[in-house]
């Protein structure tokens, strides 16, 4: 049987304060991140995918729990996202935690969603996935065993480190332009020359994700109306050693609204799936310990992977001379502010770090631009750039009056 791994990316950022610094907060955090709009973001899609998608996952796992094909599901959540549902939807943990042990799977990520993955040092990038890990397993009582760093970000060098800190996977996007004519339906692993040790790095298949993900409601699309049958027909005519769907948790109820059928479709779709006896659902550890790396996956720095846009590199954070300069810029801060040794300026520098800032400053055109603009809450990048570099310049600032004082 084909395993089925069915993940979803969960994450919401700590938005900045559009306004300016708030040189009167009570706090550090207060005075760069906008609370009030962080609720009122997190309240609004947990209203509309948070709770009606994992009570339809949950109800299928309950469904078929003590069957032979279990439904499965496995979730990578982001820091940020946790501390928010904690504060404001405590209920969404307790969901969580009400998934049969064997049906559910959390996957690891970078703390706060960050970029420190593509620093030029990478202990910043060490710390923050094993404090990840950290944090799931208080929430969820499972230390993730298979990875994804931020948005898919991936190279040579993120693969090493997954393997060195103890991940027995890490995904990434089965890009063409690494894999060539073979398919991401299966295992592979880093070069020899990279390291002696390496993980397991699973590809997700961009298209059969994307056909949900993308083009679920797009009526343009020769095959809509899609179904949960009619998918899962499609899975069932897939050859490989595995088949990795990873898509943003928001798409179902918030890019798709309800009234596209799109909580409908997710509702009958474990059970479409298992309808086809070549199928069977899979947590992410399970595909990881019992399918055998193929060949190998050589994405060097130079050549970086992500699941973002047309390029599927990191230009969707790094494409433009605005991101670039606020980048090194936060790069820069790292030893300034661990020299403060203070939990406050910690923190707030971490969340500066987190990719949605930069990812709302991109000036891509046509589709990817449109994508970068429908998550940004700037009315436009320039606007976005004027406002970050006003909050971490003050931060800057505010970092050498500790150091100074």
């Amino acid at each position: 049987m084909l395993p089925v791994t069915l993940s979803f990316e969960v994450h919401q950022p700590h938005r900045l304060r559009t306004d300016g610094v708030n040189e009167e907060a009570s706090t550090l955090y207060d005075r760069y991140f906008d609370e009030e709009m962080n609720e009122h973001f997190f309240r609004d899609v947990a209203e509309n995918c948070y709770f009606p998608a994992t009570e339809r996952l949950l109800r299928a796992a309950k469904k078929f729990e003590d069957r032979d094909r279990k439904f499965k599901v496995n979730f990578s959540i982001s820091t940020s996202w946790l501390e928010q549902a904690k504060k404001y939807h405590p209920e969404l943990i307790d969901m969580l935690n009400r998934f049969p042990d064997d049906t559910i799977d959390f996957i690891g990520q970078a703390h706060y969603h960050s970029l420190a993955g593509l620093f030029h040092d990478k202990e910043e990038f060490r710390y923050q996935i094993n404090r990840h890990s950290d944090l799931i397993e208080e929430s969820f009582g499972k230390r993730p065993q298979v990875m994804t760093n931020t948005e898919l970000i991936y190279h040579n060098e993120i693969g090493k480190i997954a393997a060195e800190e103890g991940f027995k996977g890490i995904f990434t996007e089965g890009a063409g332009r690494i894999l060539g004519w073979r398919s991401p339906n299966y295992a592979y692993t880093q070069p020899d020359f990279v390291t002696d040790e390496g993980t397991k790095v699973m590809l997700r298949n961009r298209k059969l994700t994307d056909d949900v993900g993308y083009r679920f409601s797009a009526e343009w699309w020769s095959e809509y109306p899609l179904t949960a049958e009619k998918y899962a027909a499609w899975l069932s005519e897939v050859e490989g050693d595995m088949l990795n769907l990873f898509m943003d948790y928001e798409t179902f109820g918030e890019h798709h609204w309800e009234g596209t059928g799109i909580l409908w479709f997710l509702e009958d779709l474990p059970e479409q799936i298992l309808e086809h006896d070549e199928l069977k659902f899979a947590t992410v550890s399970e595909a990881a310990d019992e399918n055998e790396a193929v060949g190998k996956f050589d994405a060097f720095e130079y050549n970086t992977v992500s699941w973002a846009d047309q390029e599927m590199d990191a230009s969707a954070w790094l494409g433009n001379p605005m991101q670039k300069l606020l980048f090194e810029k936060m790069q820069e801060l790292e030893e300034k502010v661990k020299k403060i040794d203070d939990e406050a300026y910690l923190e707030v520098w971490r969340k500066f770090l987190t990719s949605d800032h930069l990812h709302h400053i991109a000036t891509k055109t046509y589709d990817d631009g449109s994508v970068h603009n429908y998550f940004s809450y700037f009315d436009h990048p320039h606007e976005g750039f004027a406002v970050i570099t006003e909050h971490l310049m003050d931060f800057q600032q505010q970092v050498e009056k500790e150091l100074n004082s």
